[in-house]
């Protein structure tokens, strides 16, 4: 993993488009999921209440950070966006994500347009979200807990983010935090 943090915080510092930089982390993370890396598994521990946000790194610029998000056996997220980009890799699981068009600010109180589902498995990557496209839900599928990789631009944690009711479009904001890993 200090191989993968050590990449990514070069790309981070030297590359300023969004797509390129997601591009190239997404490339980066397909390597890790498809070597041998282990996670601690105090990083797969999913909870009984709700999906779970590990910090892995953050970057000491908040310029970007990675968790481990478990999802235990048909957990959810509300629709949200992210207001930055991501990357996020599957780890162990399934999860089924549920994309939506951007709502357009001069159209409030619209609901939300679906734009397709897809299910990822392990060991694929997906870029899940860039300033102009960051409408999504995602779900644990399957029999076991979904533990995904996530990379993101700014600390995640700590970011203002939007959540919509996808019938009305109607926003609220919400600061997700961080969880702890049992034990810790």
């Amino acid at each position: 993993m200090e191989t993968f943090i050590k990449d990514v915080t070069s790309l981070v510092s030297t590359i300023h488009d969004e797509h390129e930089i997601t591009k190239r982390i997404a490339e980066r993370l397909s390597e890790l999921l498809a070597g041998d890396y282990r996670l601690p598994p105090e990083l797969t521990s999913p909870s009984n209440e709700h999906h779970v946000n590990y910090p892995v790194y953050i970057a000491p610029d908040d310029s970007w950070s990675l968790a481990c998000v478990v999802w235990d056996v048909g957990q959810h997220t509300p629709v949200h966006g992210h207001r930055t980009w991501g990357v996020a890799g599957i780890y162990a699981g399934a999860e089924r994500e549920t994309r939506y068009l951007k709502p357009v600010a001069s159209e409030p109180r619209r609901a939300l347009t679906p734009a397709g589902e897809h299910v990822w498995e392990r060991g694929q990557v997906t870029v899940c979200c860039t300033t102009d496209d960051d409408v999504h839900a995602v779900a644990a599928v399957g029999d076991e807990p979904t533990v995904g990789i996530h990379i993101y631009g700014g600390n995640i944690g700590t970011l203002n983010r939007p959540l919509y009711d996808p019938a009305t479009g109607e926003v609220q904001w919400f600061v997700s935090g961080w969880d702890s890993p049992p034990g810790q």
